[in-house]
Parts: C-alpha cells; structure tokens; sequence
C-alpha cells in the first residue's frame, strides 16, 4: 500500500544486494584477523617455546625486570638467584626473555 509495485520487484529481482552488504563486515573481520589475532597467536607461541626451553643456568629476565640465574625448574615454577645467596620463586610465565651467558656479570 505503501510501497510501489515497481519498487517492490526491483527489490526481489537483485539477489546479490543481501551480499554485498555483508562484504564490507566480512572484509572488517579478515582485516582484523591479519592485523591483530593472527601477531598475537604468534608471540604466544613463541612465548610458549621459550618457556619449554627453559633449563638450570639460563639468565633470565622476569616481570618486573627482575634479572637472574635459573637454578631450579618445575613444571610451573622456576626459582631465580638473583644475587649471592638470594633466591627467589617465580611463575614461569613470568620469564619474558632469555639473556645471552654472561650478561649478568657485566650488570
């Protein structure tokens, strides 16, 4: 009643219009995954490696910047000598990085 005959069968007649209507958000979505997910899987995997290739004697740096020499490692702790005779437990997720052998001496 309100809406024209002729505008109403030109509105069923273009079945593509419901697509591309969709594809700018389809386009956001792919355009997110390769800009944000897919970097962060990365580095978490990264991250994982290098939790699993922790061994006694690496220098480490833990959250906070706590640096120090691994002396013992577990399953989800490693316990860090941080200065003669100091010893602390830290998560193992809490290693961001390895240090070259060496590099504590010169700190």
């Amino acid at each position: 009643m309100l809406i024209s005959p002729a505008y109403a069968q030109s509105a069923a007649a273009d079945p593509t219009g419901g697509f591309m209507q969709l594809l700018p958000i389809i386009l956001m979505f792919v355009v997110l995954y390769f800009l944000m997910i897919r970097p962060q899987m990365k580095r978490a995997k990264e991250h994982k490696a290098l939790l699993e290739a922790l061994n006694k004697g690496d220098e480490v740096v833990a959250g906070g910047g706590i640096a120090g020499r691994i002396t013992k490692v577990s399953d989800n702790f490693i316990t860090l000598e941080i200065a003669n005779a100091v010893e602390i437990q830290v998560q193992k997720q809490a290693v961001s990085l390895v240090l070259p052998k060496g590099t504590l001496k010169s700190l």
